[in-house]
């Protein structure tokens, strides 16, 4: 069955009004903001800790972030609880007759690529972070609207796969914290040493290795095979080892770097913010400035180091000096003061963190797998093709409740 089309703004409103939760500095707000939805839940303040204008929305108005749609933030509000529900004016309330319109049907469509793909270039702001699009550019979208029960199937579908998304995430979650255990259990809290392992300078076990631009002459780094990387592949590189950015370093267009060549199994500690974030290199390769490269000598197998800096991550962050721009030296790079247990018991954490590998890899192909999987489902929700079949066995009961709909709201086609 195909899909009719329609514009969002014929069954979609954007709710009105707002209120300044300051005024009622004793009042507990429940408050839907960029933040609440980045951690999963709502955060419940007093007005006087509510500092600007908040929207008013009420029990299934559907969230929608106007701000920066390459990320899809979509929220409904749940029942009213004992505290009054306000958001971010970086939502907009959409509002609807849900007798033609499902508001969770209106909230999955709202994460298709499609639609994130649609609305980003329309972005105005002046960085790609920041950017946000105007209330006509999201309400002239058109949605496939089949009949009410056709889009709750859907829904039940898609919250089915939804929950085994989460359930993945909370096991990558609990994986995440697999090394922090290891290293503890092994080597005792790295910030105070309980274990009583010798205590030494990094600059005495390590290399400590800054960026130099390079010569022409050099052919080891102008070959074009060789790996290239920067701070801003940290995203990519924070996990067990360091990813082929798809980028190397070649004579045009990057002579005027700084670069360096370091082999395998360096350390590379981000000099720059955000600092202390790390990753193992697992072939050699070129770094720019914005790393310090540590080079382990024979009292430090690097594995350890790597434990090592992840689970002090927040005192590597505030050794960065600087207003603006925050970074870290190589001065106090090696001045850093490191347990230094015996290379047997190091060796025995490399052996386990190599069997963590193993099973990480898979799990991020898992993860992987879930995540590609969830996103054709979405685009295959808004085609008739999820439901097919599931239509062909109600095509009476569907085809009633569309004219029903027709007869309602008229032809709203496109």
């Amino acid at each position: 069955m195909k899909l009719p089309l329609i514009k969002l703004d014929s069954v979609v409103q954007i709710r009105k009004g707002t209120t300044t939760p300051a005024r009622y500095a004793e009042e507990t707000f429940e408050l839907y903001s960029i933040p609440g939805f980045d951690i999963g839940k709502p955060e419940v303040l007093s007005g006087a800790n509510i500092k600007s204008n908040k929207t008013n929305v009420f029990p299934g108005d559907v969230l929608f972030s106007k701000l920066n749609p390459r990320i899809p933030r979509v929220w409904i509000v749940p029942p009213k609880t004992e505290f009054r529900q306000i958001s971010s004016t970086e939502f907009w309330p959409l509002v609807m007759d849900q007798s033609v319109l499902d508001p969770y049907y209106l909230r999955y469509y709202l994460q298709t690529p499609r639609v994130r793909e649609r609305l980003s270039p329309s972005t105005e702001a002046a960085t790609k972070s920041r950017s946000r699009i105007k209330p006509f550019q999201l309400l002239g979208e058109s949605i496939p609207l089949p009949p009410i029960s056709d889009q709750r199937r859907i829904v039940d579908i898609l919250d089915q796969a939804e929950r085994l998304r989460g359930l993945r995430a909370e096991a990558d979650a609990k994986a995440a914290r697999i090394l922090p255990a290891l290293f503890i259990k092994m080597f005792g809290d790295p910030a105070t040493n309980p274990m009583g392992w010798r205590v030494k300078r990094i600059g005495e076990v390590c290399n400590v290795v800054s960026g130099a631009t390079p010569k022409t002459n050099q052919p080891e780094f102008w070959g074009g095979g060789v790996p290239w990387a920067t701070p801003k592949d940290l995203s990519d590189l924070e996990g067990w080892s360091i990813a082929k950015t798809g980028r190397t370093l070649t004579e045009k267009g990057l002579a005027s770097c700084s670069a360096t060549m370091i082999p395998k199994e360096s350390l590379l500690l981000s000099s720059r913010a955000p600092i202390g974030l790390v990753a193992l290199a697992g072939v050699p390769m070129c770094t720019n400035q914005g790393f310090k490269n540590l080079v382990c000598g024979s009292e430090v197998d690097p594995w350890y180091l790597f434990g090592w800096c992840k689970l002090r991550s927040n005192f590597l962050q505030s050794l960065g000096q600087g207003a603006t721009f925050k970074e870290i030296s190589k001065r106090i790079v090696e001045s850093i003061r490191l347990p230094v247990p015996s290379m047997e018991t190091q060796q025995h954490f490399r052996a386990n963190l190599m069997k963590l590998m193993a099973n990480d890899k898979n799990r991020i192909q898992s993860s992987q797998r879930i995540a590609d999987l969830f996103e054709v489902l979405l685009t295959r929700a808004f085609t008739g093709d999820l439901t097919a079949s599931w239509c062909e066995a109600h095509e009476e009961q569907l085809l009633q409740e569309m004219e029903q709909q027709r007869k309602c709201h008229g032809d709203v086609s496109s």
